[in-house]
């Protein structure tokens, strides 16, 4: 898993040469700034409503009278800790869901940017179909929806493990691991899709190199740090990244 975890990640690297190589701005910039500005607004607007809304689920059970009284206590700072956390954990859950619509959205020029990548380096064309884009979407609706269900259930579970003390510190990097897998499953999948691997054989293959995924994962979240460009250019680095990585392993299919 850990080779395959360096794989993805010095995938990235190659994918910007490859990008600046062969003048792919327009496919980068085009979805990226959209994104980022759903991003950025939707992020704005989630953190407030869900600091209001634990807020308010502490007032009705009365925590937030009872931490109140206990003024220097360890206790109240557990449970302010505990409430922030609560809200990391809330926000990844945010994240995901934008990050499937997004997904559906824009599988189309996912889908087109990761079948020009491979061309590029195979220095052959694919033959374009559009009964093909059309069964592309409907593949990666149908995986978005089986993804999102599996990491709603698993993002539930975690939720609930927020809310017992020192154990549930650790919840947002779990939240955020599962998140990373899930991100780099879909970008790796308009790969196996265009290799002939149904929809069964891509979950098998990338559940056994699941290193490939997160690791894709892991730096899609990491640019997420560099505000604006960060955003801007995660999104589709994200699509060639997985390409060229899954372009690597190709003699592992098997």
């Amino acid at each position: 898993m850990l080779k395959d975890i360096v794989i993805a990640i010095q995938s990235y690297l190659e994918a910007h040469r490859f990008i600046v190589k062969h003048r792919l701005w327009k496919w980068i910039l085009i979805p990226g700034i959209l994104y980022a500005a759903l991003f950025g607004v939707g992020i704005y607007l989630f953190w407030i409503s869900s600091g209001q809304a634990i807020d308010a689920i502490f007032s009705v059970t009365g925590l937030k009278k009872w931490m109140y009284t206990m003024e220097g206590s360890w206790l109240k700072f557990l449970f302010i800790f505990g409430q922030v956390i609560l809200q990391l954990v809330m926000l990844l859950f945010y994240f995901s869901l934008f990050k499937y619509l997004f997904l559906i959205v824009g599988s189309p020029l996912f889908a087109y940017l990761s079948e020009k990548t491979e061309a590029i380096m195979e220095d052959r064309d694919f033959p374009f179909s559009f009964q093909q884009l059309l069964s592309d979407i409907a593949r990666g609706i149908k995986l978005a929806f089986r993804n999102a269900l599996w990491q709603t259930v698993y993002t539930l579970s975690i939720l609930i493990l927020s809310f017992i003390p020192l154990i549930g510190w650790f919840t947002p990097l779990i939240a955020l691991i599962i998140e990373c897998y899930y991100l780099g499953f879909a970008m790796l999948d308009y790969s196996s899709e265009r290799h002939k691997l149904s929809a069964s054989q891509s979950i098998d293959f990338i559940g056994r190199h699941k290193g490939l995924a997160v690791g894709n994962g892991i730096v899609f979240y990491l640019m997420h740090s560099v505000i604006i460009v960060g955003w801007i250019l995660a999104p589709s680095y994200a699509v060639v990244a997985a390409t060229i990585s899954f372009y690597k392993t190709k003699p592992r299919l098997s």
